[in-house]
């Protein structure tokens, strides 16, 4: 009996010994599924606009670093990119997988910066178990590396003020000044991290580089530009909303809503409907120009990188202007000098109204893209399917940009002021950041 135990034990060794190690390709799917993954727990853990765009951006950045390190049409981010150095260096001796090593590096940082871990560790094991039965040697080379750059990409991201933002004071609501910003309706929520602008930023130079002029002076007087700014949201969301289902406005409104927590009050009971932000639906927008175009893996993962980081610093440019200016929203005054029963199509998100979130990242994001895959790029946006909302189409960019931006004003969340200036504020951004990084050693396409 023992001897039959050695031999098949030495016929399991004898087998093991030959087996034929299989190549590992890994494909830009294989990043979009662990993006969608981190998009999907981002959406269950309800984090708010600015902070989803530091946790797409820090592990983009770490995918991409190893992808430059290994392919000549790509370039680093150090010296670029504030405050980063230089990756390690994978050892000689151990073959790795770059791709491999990307993607691993990028699962690891994204689980690092969410809460629900255990929902990012269930996918990614699914995808080791795959890599270790068809080659153990090169996946565990390919992990040991990519663990080590995501400790590298993490000590930096350390080093982003975001830990000291979180010990610092609530925003102070000022009730002695009619012009200024107060909670809504329904939940009242504090103002969302008004402490954003000491963030660090990836490209641009400082949270004021592009501080857009001032929104009109709060004034009631009917001959003021304020107050026409007021009544324009008041008669547009009356005229929409007579229209009922028909309405083109009010289907704009909600595609672009990105409202990650919208509180539904039914009785005493309120509860939150959960959706992606607008950071989220313009890295979905990257995913499908990647798809279009048959992007491979290294050129979705520079798509990535590149789009999340105009996405990031515009997140940091808005909120410094919206905590400096601290402008009340179109709910507030209309309730109190218009219509006490009036509310907007979209529930207002809470901080402070100028300038529009969506519109500055929009505007910053539609930049990014139209520098990789050209002005002219038409495209069909299913990013909003899983939330119950149709197919938009659209000619570029640009255009989803501007949509997304005026889908303020339907929505009645934001003043015209806010929409227009904000996008020329993200597309300012967005300019500087393509125009200031070199990351592709092929001649990239000129922003417009």
């Amino acid at each position: 009996m023992k001897l039959f135990l050695k031999l098949v034990v030495l016929f399991a060794v004898v087998i093991s010994c030959n087996k034929k190690e299989e190549l590992i390709i890994i494909t830009s799917q294989d990043l979009h599924r662990s993006i969608h993954k981190v998009t999907e727990v981002m959406i269950h853990d309800i984090f708010s606009p600015p902070v989803a765009s530091r946790i797409f951006a820090y592990p983009n950045i770490a995918a991409y670093e190893i992808v430059a390190l290994n392919n000549d049409e790509y370039k680093s981010l150090v010296s670029q990119v504030t405050d980063l150095t230089p990756i390690p260096v994978p050892a000689e001796d151990k073959p790795i997988n770059y791709q491999m090593a990307a993607l691993i590096a990028h699962m690891e940082l994204s689980k690092r910066l969410i809460f629900s871990e255990d929902k990012i560790e269930v996918h990614r094991d699914s995808l080791y178990a795959n890599w270790q039965e068809k080659n153990l040697t090169l996946f565990e080379n390919s992990e040991e590396y990519g663990l080590a750059v995501a400790k590298h990409i993490g000590d930096w991201l350390d080093k982003d003020n975001y830990k000291q933002t979180r010990t610092m004071p609530k925003f102070t609501i000022n009730t002695d000044d009619d012009s200024r910003w107060q909670p809504t309706p329904p939940a009242y929520m504090d103002g969302i991290e008004p402490h954003w602008s000491k963030i660090r930023p990836f490209v641009i130079d400082s949270a004021n580089q592009f501080v857009p002029a001032p929104p009109p002076s709060f004034s009631m007087d009917k001959g003021s530009d304020f107050y026409r700014e007021v009544k324009e949201v008041y008669d547009i969301s009356q005229d929409i909303t007579a229209k009922g289902d028909s309405s083109e406005e009010i289907a704009i409104a909600k595609f672009w809503d990105c409202n990650p927590y919208v509180s539904v009050t039914m009785g005493h009971l309120m509860f939150a409907t959960k959706k992606i932000t607008p950071g989220a639906h313009w890295i979905g927008i990257t995913k499908i120009a990647c798809e279009k175009t048959n992007s491979d893996f290294d050129k979705t993962v520079f798509a990535y990188t590149k789009t999340s980081m105009a996405i990031a610093d515009a997140f940091i440019s808005c909120w410094d202007e919206k905590y400096r200016s601290n402008l009340i929203r179109p709910e507030t005054v209309i309730n109190q000098y218009i219509d006490e029963n009036w509310a907007p199509v979209l529930q207002t998100p809470p901080f402070p109204e100028y300038t529009s979130g969506h519109s500055v990242v929009s505007g910053a994001a539609a930049t990014a893209l139209t520098s990789i895959f050209g002005d002219n790029f038409a495209f069909d946006d299913d990013t909003e399917i899983p939330y119950g909302l149709p197919i938009r189409s659209f000619t570029s960019f640009n255009q989803a940009a501007d949509e997304a931006a005026i889908s303020r004003m339907y929505g009645g969340i934001h003043y015209r002021a806010a929409v227009e200036v904000g996008v020329g504020q993200g597309r300012n951004l967005g300019k500087f950041i393509v125009d200031k990084l070199e990351m592709n050693g092929k001649k990239e396409l000129v922003s417009k």
